[in-house]
């Protein structure tokens, strides 16, 4: 178990997605000291909103979290060869809470899909919304879990030892660069 903490963001909503199934793989491969998962069941972004009331109660425990975390580890489905709404929104508030939350902060992102390209697509566009709040994201190895139905057991843990391979060398990576971070 390592002294860092994480946090997960899982750009699905849904309870039984194989992305949360992926976050909570990458948790245990991580090992951190203390974990939590953000909510991303925040209001839409809107600038007549913010005016009025400022920065949702909601969106400021999300910014804090990023900020307080050692790392941060994202699972983002592709939804229509993207990142999905809920997780652009959740980027788009939080770029309105002063302090700069994502500021060099490590970051990992995975993802699962049911096609064969396993997500690679939201990764992409995923890194390219991310690149103003520059996080130091890890350029790899990437993890991108194809036919994503198939990918895990009944216990939510991935079947294939390739897939456990990849992904506990890119949890490797991000205890490493956290450590750099805090050296």
């Amino acid at each position: 178990m390592s002294g860092y903490t994480v946090l997960g963001i899982c750009g699905a909503l849904r309870a039984g997605s194989t992305n949360r199934m992926l976050l909570n793989e990458a948790v245990r491969l991580f090992a951190p000291q203390a974990y939590s998962e953000a909510n991303l069941r925040l209001p839409l972004y809107d600038g007549d909103l913010e005016d009025q009331s400022g920065i949702p109660a909601e969106v400021q425990t999300l910014a804090d979290q990023i900020r307080a975390a050692n790392a941060v580890i994202i699972a983002t489905p592709e939804y229509n060869k993207a990142l999905p709404g809920v997780l652009k929104n959740a980027l788009d508030w939080v770029s309105r809470v002063p302090g700069g939350a994502w500021a060099g902060k490590p970051v990992a992102i995975v993802s699962a899909a049911a096609g064969r390209a396993g997500g690679e697509r939201s990764q992409y566009s995923l890194r390219h919304c991310m690149t103003p709040f520059r996080p130091r994201i890890l350029q790899g190895p990437e993890v991108m879990i194809a036919q994503s139905g198939k990918a895990f057991d009944a216990s939510g843990h991935l079947i294939d030892a390739k897939s456990q391979e990849v992904l506990g060398a890119l949890m490797e990576a991000l205890r490493a660069e956290v450590a750099l971070t805090k050296a």
